[in-house]
């Protein structure tokens, strides 16, 4: 059963069946309700594909995510999806796992589904990948920072003063002599909180002890071997600033395993604020990043491009949303706990 079939039963044209299934406002009512009566007695269900072909949308949108398996990535992939879901679109999420080759495959068979958008997050593809799907007029939103953002829509944060903000929240603490672990991917971002971490020792008129700045998978393992070194220095920290809520987990994990309290001998500062920061013990103080929100934001700005309120030609918008600290146990501090969940 097709759209033809529908046609010739209900002795009408394709056309006034088509507009039935679109705009069924513009048809006569006795019209409109003989056709919707076959088509619910033929149970018959449209080529949304094809649909989408005639009025030059696919009703999809593509959505490119860094590893699946991180929370972090899929709470701003949830904000992307309620937003989808709300315009009756399908976002087709597709895992990249932080592989620059498979994010291109995937970017190549979205090209060829004629998504009506794409949304990158924290994206590991160079400047020509991006300005080949702007050649192919689809619109691009990146979620996260980015070094090859310019000319492109994006949602972020500001991840060096966050971090800064972090490392003088461990200064406000009584610490100074603080580490860093910081995870291979995201590398820009992570970068910019190195970046952070060292202007709020230069300012606070401290040394960067190179012993101290580690970089280790941003995994929960990664954490832990990286926290682990730290703790067998001849002159150890007294704290730690994690580039990720995970990182700072395994931190957690071997400074108990060396014997050590936290934060009496050694204190502990995550990043992102994901959902089992409240859980561990002690309670863990973190740099809280709007993850929905910035899903939120990127997949309403990606809309206002694919629905015409804004052109895709347009001054490209970068939307930067706050970080606020939550502070509890880990971090020593000594004044009334800020945020206890």
């Amino acid at each position: 059963m097709n759209i033809r079939h529908i046609a010739k039963q209900a002795g009408v044209s394709v056309a006034t069946v088509s507009r039935v299934l679109n705009h069924p406002e513009n048809v006569a009512p006795k019209t409109r309700e003989k056709i919707e009566k076959i088509i619910a007695e033929t149970e018959y269900t449209p080529n949304w594909f094809a649909r989408g072909l005639n009025f030059n949308k696919t009703g999809t949108i593509g959505l490119m995510i860094p590893h699946i398996l991180n929370s972090v990535h899929m709470e701003i992939a949830k904000g992307v999806e309620d937003v989808a879901h709300q315009k009756e679109y399908i976002a087709l999420m597709c895992n990249v796992e932080h592989d620059a080759a498979k994010e291109k495959r995937y970017l190549d068979q979205l090209i060829k589904r004629r998504v009506d958008g794409i949304i990158f997050i924290c994206s590991s593809l160079e400047k020509k990948d991006f300005q080949l799907v702007q050649e192919q007029k689809i619109p691009v939103v990146l979620i996260g920072e980015h070094k090859n953002s310019l000319g492109l829509h994006v949602v972020s944060i500001d991840c060096k003063q966050s971090a800064k903000k972090a490392v003088n929240h461990l200064l406000e603490s009584g610490h100074e002599k603080i580490a860093m672990l910081y995870g291979t991917e995201p590398q820009i971002e992570n970068e910019y909180k190195m970046a952070g971490y060292k202007q709020a020792l230069k300012e606070a008129e401290l040394p960067f002890v190179r012993d101290y700045l580690r970089e280790v998978e941003n995994t929960i393992e990664g954490g832990y071997l990286g926290a682990k070194k730290l703790a067998e220095l001849a002159d150890p920290p007294r704290a730690i600033f994690a580039s990720s809520d995970y990182i700072a987990f395994g931190a957690m994990d071997a400074i108990k395993d060396k014997g050590l309290k936290i934060p009496d001998d050694m204190a502990v500062m995550g990043f992102d604020n994901v959902r089992m920061s409240n859980l561990v013990e002690p309670k863990l103080t973190t740099v809280e990043v709007p993850l929905h929100k910035m899903g939120v934001y990127g997949a309403r700005l990606l809309f206002d491009i694919i629905e015409g309120e804004e052109e895709p030609e347009t001054e490209p918008k970068t939307i930067l949303l706050q970080s606020k600290l939550k502070i509890r146990k880990s971090s020593g501090h000594k004044e009334r706990i800020g945020e206890m969940f």
